[in-house]
């Protein structure tokens, strides 16, 4: 699982980051609340620690942030401070779960394989963008009541994005996510490209509205194209 962990403290973090490698998952760091926004922003993560006291932007504000763009990512919340206000002022923001420094590690642990079970069973199996519709138990894909005939690898590219709707998703992030490829010394890029022509012609080209859009340079979005 990808774990963005946002802790200002970088002993902290490196610890954090250690045992949660050894228990194989794949963690990103975050030492302010700015960078970890901008990280969250760009990548897609199954679960986000996220430190209360941080430098510039507090893990709430960050929290607050999160949640008002819809995102439902569990949020496991650091604190130093142990009072009931503290934690009710996590948990009426967003968080899905608050834990106290010190801490023991196993717990930290018990936690996070708690908080990313309930994501799993909290993913929608019903998605909807606009007039697009996705029934991810039963792969059936409907825009304006036109049925779509996706291949298995159309489908998941188009789950991908309409899972992170509104998000620009870089070729490397979908490698790594749909191909489930790590780094390679030669890339994935034309086979993506090929696939998202491919899409693209069967969601957008019968349409008017136009929803999955090409960033020069950087990636591709699947939003609405009449906002």
């Amino acid at each position: 699982m990808r774990i963005l962990v946002v802790e200002d403290e970088r002993k902290v973090a490196n610890a954090l980051r250690e045992g949660l490698e050894a228990e194989e998952h794949k963690v990103t760091l975050a030492h302010t609340g700015e960078e970890g926004f901008f990280l969250f922003s760009e990548q897609t993560f199954d679960l986000v620690i996220l430190d209360v006291m941080l430098p510039g932007r507090d893990g709430l504000e960050i929290l607050g942030a999160l949640r008002k763009r819809g995102s439902q990512v569990p949020v496991l919340m650091l604190t130093a401070r142990d009072t009931v206000g503290d934690r009710v002022s996590g948990l009426d923001t967003g968080a899905d779960d608050y834990l106290v420094k010190p801490f023991a590690f196993p717990e930290l642990l018990a936690r996070v394989r708690a908080l990313l079970r309930r994501g799993r069973l909290e993913a929608p199996v019903r998605l909807k963008v606009a007039d697009l519709e996705m029934d991810t138990t039963k792969r059936v894909v409907i825009r304006s009541q036109q049925a779509l005939d996706l291949t298995a690898r159309e489908f998941d590219l188009l789950e991908y994005f309409m899972r992170n709707e509104g998000h620009v998703v870089s070729r490397e992030t979908i490698a790594r996510d749909v191909w489930k490829e790590g780094p390679r010394h030669t890339p994935l890029d034309n086979v993506i490209d090929v696939n998202i022509a491919r899409l693209r012609r069967k969601l957008d080209d019968p349409f008017p509205t136009k929803l999955l859009h090409t960033i020069r340079g950087v990636g591709f979005v699947l939003k609405d194209g009449a906002e």
